[in-house]
């Protein structure tokens, strides 16, 4: 018992040496600062959905070059061999003479009637190689066929754009998401450091017998509430870190430290500019007009197929047979065939379906309409909405940013009387109050009015100005 004890013991000390080798091995983990281009251009790279939106025009290339391949010439070769097990036979009147085979099969079988002839259709083995082409002369679905791939190339290209457009307005809000947490973590870890700082001196008095326990206790729950108010704010800037990330497509392992303020994101003279701005297109009108362009070519198609198609066919042929396999592959007992041809096809009556389906089609193009017309009328409210959301967001933040200096004033003359005896704790402790409401509501502003510059770049189609690809 003792050694098995000591074995673990050892094993375990091994285990623990190992580890700590392995923890001294590994080197330590890289933060990858980041500013806000630096972040909009590596999620436009990474962004799951960015990349797809690539790989997707890819596709449509491939679309296009499948409907242009329709169009060029068809050749298809077959090489056939075949043993018949029972050849095909052909049944004639008696009186036509017979070839009656051996094997009892013909019409010398005890089977096979007197008044017919029965004879063999085909030898033992056959073989084939054929070489078939084929070439459409004219059908209209392709040509409206091929202009609605390109159409659709044309489509995904402006996917990309609306996808890249999203990605950049979620890294953006995300990145000053984090930016405003940090800065709201910083005021906090402040306002908890100068609360401790005055515990401190309000136990010192009570110690003295200058103040009562009452006085150090709403210090104490002050302080409290403010180290619960710090955890929550480390959390959140945790989480809106993690949430950077996956809006870039950066690996979560990956520690990142952003590494511009908020006041050089914001200056006044470019945020005047975007609100005398009349707006670019948007790329959301452009693709609903190119799907009303599409719905029209499949109107198209489907009116085109009243029309007769026309191609050009043609077949060569070399064929062969013996009685037994050996003589097949023999160069004499191959021999030619070939023909050539023209083919119709001309539509007469297909119980009105091609009727039904061009009334579906213009019924989408009105659709379509329909839709291009509510969404211009939704673009022109957006920016008129965008617009006046940044305008109030920022007078809000002009009178929160006033309401927290005022605040801060206060607390400090609040702080300094009662230092010198003429003031109670009780008014330094609401005074301390309101300044972290007043903070809080100062940040709140600041985020209101990030996002609402961000919604208003989106709505004049800026969101990807000064990003390089």
């Amino acid at each position: 018992m003792f050694k098995s004890k000591l074995y673990l013991l050892t094993i375990f000390a091994l285990g623990l040496f190992r580890l700590e080798a392995f923890a001294q091995e590994v080197p330590p983990l890289e933060i990858l600062q980041l500013n806000l281009q630096e972040a909009l251009e590596y999620a436009l790279e990474n962004n799951v959905d960015a990349k797809n939106a690539r790989l997707e025009i890819l596709v449509s290339k491939g679309v296009v070059g499948e409907n242009r391949a329709a169009g060029l010439p068809q050749i298809t070769s077959t090489l056939e061999m075949t043993k018949n097990v029972q050849p095909p036979l052909i049944i004639l009147p008696a009186e036509a003479g017979g070839i009656i085979p051996d094997d009892g099969s013909g019409s010398g079988s005890p089977d096979t009637p007197s008044d017919i002839t029965v004879i063999p259709f085909a030898v033992n083995y056959q073989s084939s190689l054929s070489i078939n082409v084929e070439q459409m002369i004219f059908n209209g679905s392709y040509f409206v066929g091929l202009k609605a791939a390109k159409t659709l190339k044309t489509l995904t290209e402006f996917d990309k754009v609306k996808t890249e457009n999203d990605v950049v307005e979620n890294v953006k809000k995300a990145y000053f998401t984090v930016l405003v947490n940090n800065e709201r973590r910083k005021l906090v870890e402040a306002n908890l450091t100068q609360t401790n700082a005055l515990l401190k001196e309000t136990e010192a008095m009570y110690d003295a017998g200058f103040v009562e326990k009452l006085d150090v206790s709403r210090i104490k729950v002050q302080s409290n509430n403010l180290k619960t108010e710090l955890e929550k704010n480390e959390v959140a800037v945790e989480v809106s870190k993690e949430l950077l990330k996956l809006h870039m497509g950066l690996p979560g392992a990956i520690e990142i430290e952003l590494t511009q303020d908020l006041s050089s994101l914001n200056h006044e003279t470019e945020i005047m500019k975007m609100l005398d701005e009349s707006g670019t297109n948007r790329v959301e009108v452009d693709q609903v007009i190119t799907n009303r362009d599409l719905a029209k070519l499949d109107l198209k198609n489907n009116q085109i197929q009243y029309m007769p198609q026309l191609s050009a066919f043609g077949t060569f042929q070399r064929v062969s047979g013996a009685e037994n396999i050996g003589s097949v592959f023999q160069a004499d007992r191959w021999f030619s065939t070939s023909f050539v041809g023209l083919r119709m096809t001309i539509p007469i009556f297909d119980g009105l379906n091609k009727h039904f389906r061009i009334q579906q089609s213009k019924l989408k193009v009105d659709q379509l309409e329909n839709q291009l017309f509510y969404m211009e009328q939704n673009v022109a409210l957006e920016l008129f909405q965008a617009k006046k959301m940044l305008q109030n967001s920022l007078s809000s933040l002009v009178v929160q940013e006033e309401n927290m200096e005022l605040a801060r004033e206060v607390y400090e003359m609040t702080k300094i009387k009662y230092n010198e005896g003429v003031g109670s704790n009780l008014e330094v402790v609401e005074a301390n109050a309101t300044l972290e409401e007043a903070e809080s509501n100062y940040f709140s502003a600041l985020y209101d009015a990030l996002i609402a510059k961000v919604d208003l770049e989106k709505a004049l189609g800026l969101l990807r100005v000064g990003i390089s690809d």
